[in-house]
């Protein structure tokens, strides 16, 4: 196994709330007699009222907090998104918050990658195979769909799998990422540990570790990887971290080719997987001005997303897309400061590239103050060629939503407005340029409303819309859709419910997985699940009569949907009836290859891919108070 990566200071930007880490080793307990632990009192003064709440707060709770590592939390008090809560810490009293909350006090060595390490013939990274996995969506239209051929597995096979192993890392409490896959080399970047992973599974039982890249200062991961060969012939791996640093390495030997900082405003961030191409890399910029922009402290609000196309040798800047103008003072805030606007417009989701017509797809998030700009809440196309807008249909207007506001703000709430539908209805989820079996092409998107699009991909014009239920800020269609055979599978984490003015949505819907038929948007089958509260899940699974929705990406493979839950069950659908081929309980212990305490937990994000026989699945989503799991599982037809 080769070993990268170097130790230099991580750019600022970005944070916790946004991260996670796992449980290799629990708090320390005090003694009965014991004082209190000195961390303690600055936890209850710092950081209870949002930790303690993680739902309305969108962060991690204590119990995620406690399963992170020494270095995740120093990174988010020192460089991420939590720097103005740890500004006011000394060195001592941030130590001591990390000790109470960790029961560590210095950073964990990782060790267990060097004794799977290859060795003779595997040690190489063949990269001779077509790949299977080169972005968010699997191939160029983000369709999320792999051939029984592409995966070794059939449609018969995925109702009768077992576990075949799996690989625990330490200190982890969110497997948020998936891995690009050429050949039977996985390419997986494991967000808290600030490591790409170059596993051979060439063996489908003895997976082995090619080579490790970690981040420069140990700066956490949060994309996916994309995969290309550019002009060169270079093979590289792009993806891009909580810092908003993108890395771009040699897929061949894990050797950094450059890193670029692309933050461009104060709270931007990068979460969208970058696509390579041979002449450029297209990098979709978020923003989480959304999270502090109800604080009246905080001068709100003037961060917006921006599209970056980088040079793939260099990194340098080809050209720029900014979802809208830079913000203006637009009124006094009533206490002499300056409200601004526009603002918003984040781009969580990768974008799709459609080559022929030179164009770029994808969506935006709400407005985080006024004026709410069109581009807001909407599809668009970009020229690939420079940048410029070719089209936009904003899909919710007058979206403005920060968290600590409300639809009816009190009046000392500075930064927050009343005329608002105050609903977060982002699109997070990756559009897909569809081809259907008549040789139409359609764009496809899903929103946090539940309402899945098709557009025409020249004009942006609305061919059909459906609803599946009212959505929200946690519901609706979160991150991902998927299609084959002209059906688009769209997961609902939750129906939400009917908005004021609005007619009742159908009592049908409910929350599950929908086959929408992409020629008309009517619904052919849809699959319920239901919440398992049985035996020891109402313990592991935080709040489970009501938080074991579909929200991840889904899987295709050889006409069956793979789907994990929000409470840590994996489901396998025939994508032509619905019908239950196989379902699975991750939420529970796992002894691993790797030697390091494994443990399932939530699914959300994306998470599974088939490679060589196996279907890999990422376990566990320590965010939202949702349970924490560290373990990539790999499963094998009996």
């Amino acid at each position: 196994m080769k070993r990268v990566g170097g130790l230099a200071a991580a750019a600022l930007a970005v944070g916790l709330m946004f991260g996670g880490g796992a449980k290799a080793q629990q708090p320390q307990v005090q003694p009965a007699n014991a004082l209190p632990h000195p961390g303690q009192a600055i936890y209850r003064l710092q950081c209870a009222a949002c930790h303690d709440n993680p739902e309305t707060s969108r962060s991690p709770s204590k119990a995620n907090l406690e399963a992170m590592s020494y270095q995740t939390l120093n990174f988010a008090l020192t460089q991420g998104k939590m720097q103005a809560q740890g500004a006011g810490l000394t060195d001592e009293t941030r130590g001591e918050l990390i000790s109470y909350l960790t029961g560590k006090t210095t950073r964990s060595a990782e060790t267990w990658s060097k004794a799977m390490a290859c060795t003779g013939a595997r040690l190489a990274v063949d990269l001779k195979a077509a790949p299977t996995i080169t972005t968010f969506g699997f191939d160029a239209r983000n369709t999320r769909t792999l051939t029984a051929r592409q995966a070794g597995l059939s449609r018969a096979s995925l109702g009768r799998l077992d576990l075949a192993w799996a690989i625990g890392f330490p200190d982890v409490t969110m497997m948020r990422a998936q891995p690009a896959v050429v050949g039977k080399s996985v390419f997986l970047p494991v967000a808290e540990a600030g490591a790409m992973y170059a596993f051979d599974v060439s063996d489908p039982a003895k997976p082995c570790v090619k080579w490790v890249y970690n981040t420069p200062g140990g700066a956490p991961l949060r994309s996916s990887p994309s995969y290309g060969v550019i002009a060169d012939g270079t093979p590289v791996l792009a993806f891009s971290g909580l810092d908003s640093t993108v890395h771009v390495v040699d897929a061949r030997t894990g050797k950094p080719l450059w890193t670029k900082n692309v933050a461009i405003y104060s709270y931007s961030m990068t979460t969208g997987t970058p696509r390579v191409l041979k002449d450029r890399i297209i990098v979709p910029v978020s923003q989480f001005e959304i999270t502090v922009g109800g604080d009246n402290k905080v001068s709100c609000c003037n961060n917006h997303g921006v599209v970056l196309s980088l040079d793939p040798r260099t990194g340098q800047q080809q050209w720029r897309y900014d979802t809208m103008p830079d913000a203006q003072p637009i009124k006094d805030r009533g206490d002499g400061k300056p409200l601004f606007g526009p603002s918003g417009a984040p781009i969580w989701n990768s974008p799709v590239i459609d080559e022929k017509r030179g164009l770029i797809y994808f969506g935006t998030g709400e407005a985080n103050s006024p004026p709410a700009h069109h581009n807001t809440d909407a599809l668009i196309a970009i020229r690939l060629k420079d940048g410029t807008e070719a089209w936009s249909m904003q899909a919710t207007a007058n979206d403005i939503f920060t968290i600590g506001c409300g639809p009816n703000p009190a009046a000392d709430k500075l930064n927050c407005v009343k005329d608002t539908v105050f609903r977060d209805v982002d699109f997070g989820a990756s559009a897909i340029l569809a081809k259907l079996a008549n040789g139409r092409e359609l764009l496809l998107a899903g929103q946090k409303s539940g309402t899945l699009w098709a557009l025409e991909p020249e004009t942006g014009k609305v061919v059909w819309r459906r609803d599946l239920g009212a959505g929200g800020p946690m519901g609706g269609i979160h991150w991902g859709i998927a299609f084959e055979n002209d059906l688009v599978y769209a997961p609902i984490s939750n129906v939400g419910r009917p908005l004021p003015g609005q007619p009742a949505f159908d009592p049908k819907l409910q929350i599950g997985m929908y086959a929408v038929d992409a020629n008309t948007g009517e619904i052919r089958w849809h699959y319920t699940v239901t919440a398992d509260c049985a035996g020891e899940r109402a313990r592991k699974a935080p709040r489970c009569e009501r938080v074991y929705g579909f929200s991840g990406a889904p899987t295709v493979i050889d006409g069956a949907v793979l789907q994990g839950s929000l409470d840590g069950r994996l489901f396998a659908l025939d994508g032509k009836t619905g019908a239950e081929l196989w379902r699975y309980d991750t939420l529970r212990p796992f002894p691993t290859l790797n030697g390091v305490p494994g443990k399932g937990g939530a699914f959300d994000a994306v998470s599974i891919v088939g490679v060589n026989g196996l279907v890999l699945a990422s376990s566990g989503y320590g965010m939202f108070g949702q349970a924490e799991g560290n373990v990539l599982l790999a499963f094998k037809p009996k």
